[in-house]
């Protein structure tokens, strides 16, 4: 969850090093520190509680400079935020860790080092590295043999930034279970947790494996993979630029994202289908021949993710007619489920990076399910290079904590995998031709629905602005829908709402309703319009406010209590795309009017790398 930048080069590194903070401030902001190398061969160090702003203001005030240095910030797992609490942690003032994840022995390693005469000075889980370094290297041991007995001894998921004052100009760099990258630049190399952190300075990447550890210099770097062993990782060129991950004139991260949504289900349909048929090659070499042995499939994924992936098992079973389970990853996980051992494990993730999912898809292989197919946007990420199959979404970078553009991608990868699934069982090729064309109008209905912009923002400031809970209703692929508007309203404006399908209010949530619940209805025209009308007409006896999206044709209006919003006629098949964006506009503008942090909500950070 939290941010890693490194630098070591022949400048001095601290505007690289904030910047890159800049860039990661998504992965967590509870707090930001940095430390480098001074050329007085001191180690300095500058912390503070907040944002990186805040931690540009120290630096403002009492400037430190330096040609190697480690900069973080931070998303507290163990240990309040607190300026003793953010890292870089430091040892006898020599030695200095960044670190991504969770060491979870780090209890038996703090009596341990207790015993030592070590003393703490923080309440986190990190500290416990820096000091196990510096015991190595009181034994004599060079900076990088330090980081590799250390390593060893750590139980649980960790990315490391490491430098010691007394080994100037060199910086180690390790990783297990946490995502790391080198960039190199001329004469200059850096480590982030994300290229997003690097992308102004190179376009050039290693992506560090599990278990590798890098000596890192300004001129080049050596790769150790897990047994010592040195290794040449592949330098990737990535396409993400600067501008990609810059706001531009939107007021925050999230609306501009909302709006890129035509653009990028765009660029995730083109290539993937034809003129009537999805191309199945698009999925991987060898696609073909797994998606023949695939009796079932079994979905695992979080948050947002885990929203498409019930949109897709209502695609999978009633349009390919195969039978379909998802799973939240870090129930999956631990629940040892009954193995089927012909079905295609699909994880969908953003990141690629998230921990419950990648250790999901490590437990189905465990138990000997089929094949793995992950939908994920990011390429170089973990759960991309260890699936059997990958659908890249092409949403460009998302930094807005709260996922928009990923999600409907998410649900376009998630159709197209329905269609060729469906092929071999018993979807026909006019059918498929059909399914196709509703594909291709999805941009263009997605653009029909952001023009809902300002009726939403009016529509928020009348009825939900004063609100604290709501309740949004669905019925069949529409309810993860609505479960994926709740989630968006909660995120970044603090109200309480849920999701229910529409058919149960009576069993226990219809007790909620009164004047002052809004409730939220997603209805597009489809068999089971009538029956969610008879729900709507429940909420209305009760005094309660509906605020419903309609499709077009459906021909709702307006009426006392009932606030009615035309979404542009739509195909069931792609309805859940296309209503999931009016839901987004709506958290957007309450969270505006609540006056909350969009882009960084309370408590939550973009990559949940951590169990």
């Amino acid at each position: 969850m939290c941010g890693i930048v490194g630098a070591a080069a022949q400048r001095d590194v601290i505007p690289l090093l904030i910047n890159g903070l800049q860039r990661l401030e998504y992965r967590g902001y509870d707090s930001a520190g940095v430390a480098v190398q001074s050329d007085q061969a001191l180690l300095e160090r500058v912390r503070k509680v907040g944002k990186v702003s805040e931690l540009m203001r120290a630096l403002q005030e009492n400037p430190v400079s330096g040609q190697t240095g480690i900069a973080h910030t931070r998303w507290a797992t163990h240990g309040e935020p607190s300026e003793q609490n953010a890292h870089p942690h430091v040892c006898h003032e020599r030695v200095a860790v960044v670190h991504n994840g969770i060491i979870e022995n780090h209890d038996a390693l703090r009596a341990q080092q207790q015993q030592g005469g070590y003393r703490f000075t923080s309440q986190t889980d990190t500290e416990v590295i820096v000091h196990q370094i510096d015991h190595y290297l009181e034994q004599g041991k060079d900076l990088l043999e330090a980081v590799r007995l250390t390593v060893a001894d750590l139980e649980g998921a960790f990315a490391l930034g490491v430098i010691n004052k007394e080994e100037p100009g060199r910086m180690i760099a390790a990783r297990r279970g946490s995502p790391l990258v080198v960039g190199i630049a001329d004469d200059e190399m850096l480590i982030a947790s994300d290229i997003a952190a690097l992308v102004a300075e190179t376009q050039q990447f290693v992506f560090l494996q599990d278990g590798d550890v890098a000596d890192i210099r300004h001129s080049g770097m050596t790769v150790y993979d897990e047994h010592g062993v040195e290794v040449e990782r592949p330098v990737q060129t990535s396409t993400v630029t600067a501008d990609a991950t810059d706001k531009g004139d939107y007021a925050h991260y999230m609306l501009k994202e909302i709006f890129e949504q035509p653009r990028a289900i765009a660029d995730t349909l083109e290539g993937r289908i034809g003129a009537n048929r999805v191309i199945e090659e698009a999925f991987g070499v060898g696609a073909g021949e797994i998606f023949d042995e695939v009796a079932g499939v079994h979905i695992i994924a979080c948050g947002t993710s885990y929203h498409a992936g019930m949109v897709g098992r209502h695609w999978l079973e009633s349009i390919a007619g195969i039978p379909c389970s998802v799973e939240v990853a870090s129930e999956f996980r631990y629940r040892h489920p009954v193995v089927r051992k012909k079905s295609l494990i699909v994880t969908l993730s953003q990141s690629g990076e998230t921990a419950d999912t990648l250790a999901g898809l490590h437990e189905a292989r465990r138990l000997g399910y089929g094949h793995s197919l992950s939908i994920c946007n990011v390429p170089e990420s973990s759960l991309v290079r260890e699936s059997d199959l990958v659908l890249m979404t092409h949403a460009g970078p998302e930094i807005g904590v709260a996922s928009t553009k990923a999600f409907t991608t998410q649900l376009v990868a998630m159709l197209l995998l329905t269609i060729v699934l469906g092929r071999r069982h018993g979807i026909s090729p006019e059918k498929e031709a059909l399914l196709v064309n509703e594909l291709r109008s999805v941009p263009g209905k997605v653009e029909y629905a952001l023009t809902l912009n300002e009726q939403i923002r009016t529509l928020a400031r009348e009825h939900l602005g004063d609100k604290y809970n709501s309740l949004f209703l669905g019925r069949g692929a529409q309810f993860p829908v609505a479960m994926e508007g709740a989630l968006k309203l909660k995120e970044i404006s603090y109200i309480h709402a849920e999701a229910y399908p529409a058919g149960e209010l009576k069993h226990g949530p219809l007790a909620l309703v009164d004047s002052n619940m809004p409730v939220v209805v997603v209805a597009p025209n489809n068999e089971l319009l009538e029956k969610l009308k008879s729900n709507m007409q429940e909420v209305r006896a009760r005094d309660g406010e509906l605020i419903v999206f309609a499709d077009a044709d459906v021909g709702m209006i307006s009426s006392p209590g009932i606030t009615t919003l035309p979404v542009a006629p739509t195909e069931d098949s792609i309805a859940p795309i296309i209503f999931s964006v009016p839901l987004q506009l709506l958290a957007y503008h309450v969270a505006v009017i609540k006056g909350t942090d969009i882009d960084q909500p309370r408590n939550l950070a973009k990559s949940v790398t951590v169990e």
